[in-house]
């Protein structure tokens, strides 16, 4: 009887704490977190996420163009041209790694059909040239070289073939070059883009492309790989090769209305679709020099041109692809190599900083604890954002100066939490009530929107970012206030190159 006794008292002593301590933590129990919006289709893929994110990735054209001076070479050149004295593929690898590349794209074929690997489906390569006495192979010295840098691989094969004489034979052809796309996705490890176009000349041969197959092929071999073309299907073109999007760009097209190489496409590719029902972001190529192979009469473009690229490219939702092509000796020029290293310098100083850090953050309504307006200056530019409440009309939010002082910029970078689509279409952007960006400028955000203020530095108190237009609530995963020191629009003759 004792020993029940003391049971039972055990008991309820355990039950009495038991119910203390609940009471002191069942809000902690009890609290659920409110889930995210629903996404807003299309989405992008895994693949198509990381590659956002690069910014600017890295080309190098490179073949006999580079030895006869030309840019597109007519497929008759002997493979005896071919023979760079020095050829480097690591310092190709050290000049992208100190740019800050994360991927580049080698031209394995071009135009002229002249192949920088040893493939056994032609004899118009490498293993026909000086070079290394017929031993060597470019795809592999590059795809070693840069995964030694932790730089991702890409490689672009032209459709175009003034060489092969299976070319204007369809079937012939399209199985020559799956072969080809086979021993390159096969043989030299993950390729993380593979690049198509349709550059053809005006009196080539009529000549039908497999895309649909080639592109099957691709996926099967390599299912993380992200393909580029006209028309994507993971990554389109932007329309023109001077490296700017259009003021509004969205990464949602319709693939249905393209088709690779066609006319009168351009300007639906500079801009994108928003009621697009595919998601292929756009891509903009652009060579540092004129042009895309090497010529020792030409220069690489100063800083202030390179910046200007920056911001009509990564700063209205593309990624930059610029070309930086190696010379006859098999390098990369060293002025080429230092412009790019100053480019990503001058990148870094301008975006490391951000004003808005340590500004308090104010927003027309919130949804929940966890989709506050301070995600917007966290570190997560993706998967963190301000959300606010579906049955609010009017979304707004605002940086505010803490204290007297005055804000003082001259770039405003929006970012948008992609991860759930591209939503905003028409929006404003006042200081202290006054509109410091041109409406006609502001018609689409995406992962990220960079706007250079056109009267130079302003300064006031409050910048607030009002939304007009959008598919779905907008989601802003980051905010920003940039100061450019190279950015003087009355003064432009004196922004400094080196």
């Amino acid at each position: 009887m004792a020993k029940i006794i003391m049971g039972h008292h055990f008991s309820s002593i355990f039950f009495l704490t038991f119910l203390h301590l609940l009471h002191f933590s069942s809000p902690k129990l009890l609290e659920v977190s409110t889930p995210p919006p629903l996404p807003i289709l299309p989405l992008p893929s895994f693949s198509q996420l990381k590659w956002q994110q690069r910014e600017v990735i890295m080309f190098l054209h490179f073949g006999p163009n580079t030895f006869t001076d030309s840019e597109w070479g007519t497929g008759a050149e002997s493979p005896a041209i071919f023979n760079p004295t020095a050829l480097d593929a690591t310092q190709w690898a050290a000049t992208a790694a100190a740019a800050g590349i994360s991927l580049m794209i080698l031209t394995a074929k071009h135009h002229d059909g002249f192949c920088l690997w040893p493939s056994k489906y032609t004899t118009h390569s490498v293993s026909r040239s000086p070079w290394k006495n017929g031993q060597g192979d470019v795809v592999e010295e590059f795809v070693t070289a840069a995964t030694a840098q932790r730089i991702d691989v890409g490689l672009y094969l032209s459709p175009w073939d003034r060489h092969d004489r299976r070319y204007s034979h369809d079937l012939p052809y399209n199985e020559y070059y799956l072969a080809q796309l086979q021993e390159l996705l096969k043989k030299y490890g993950n390729v993380k883009e593979i690049w198509f176009d349709g550059a053809k000349g005006q009196n080539a041969p009529n000549m039908s492309y497999y895309f649909s197959d080639w592109f099957a092929m691709v996926k099967e071999l390599q299912s993380s790989i992200n393909i580029f073309s006209d028309a994507g299907p993971d990554v389109r073109w932007v329309g023109n090769e001077k490296g700017f999007a259009g003021t509004s760009c969205w990464s949602t097209i319709n693939r249905t209305s393209l088709a690779i190489g066609a006319e009168g496409i351009t300007q639906y590719l500079n801009k994108g679709d928003p009621k697009g029902r595919d998601w292929v972001p756009p891509e903009c190529d652009v060579s540092i020099r004129e042009g895309w192979f090497w010529h020792k009469t030409q220069s690489p473009k100063t800083l202030k041109h390179l910046l200007k690229i920056y911001y009509n490219s990564v700063g209205r939702n593309c990624v930059l692809l610029i070309n930086v092509p190696p010379n006859s000796t098999g390098l990369i020029p060293q002025k080429d190599a230092q412009i790019l290293k100053q480019f990503k310098n001058t990148i870094d100083r301008i975006f490391t900083t951000n004003l808005a850090q340590n500004c308090s953050i104010k927003a027309s309504s919130q949804r929940g604890q966890e989709f506050g307006p301070q995600n917007v200056i966290d570190d997560d530019h993706l998967w963190t954002y301000w959300a606010p409440k579906e049955d609010v009309d009017d979304h707004w939010i605002e940086i505010r100066s803490q204290g007297n002082e005055r804000l003082r910029f001259n770039v405003v970078r929006i970012q948008e939490a992609i991860g759930l689509g591209q939503r905003i279409g028409r929006h404003e952007i006042y200081l202290d009530g006054k509109r410091i960006v041109d409406e006609r400028e502001s018609r689409s955000i995406g992962y990220k929107r960079l706007y250079r203020i056109k009267s130079g530095v302003v300064c006031g108190y409050a910048l607030k970012v009002r939304f007009i237009e959008f598919k779905g609530v907008p989601l802003i995963s980051s905010l920003g206030l940039h100061l450019d020191p190279f950015w003087n629009p009355t003064r432009l003759s004196s922004v400094p190159t080196n």
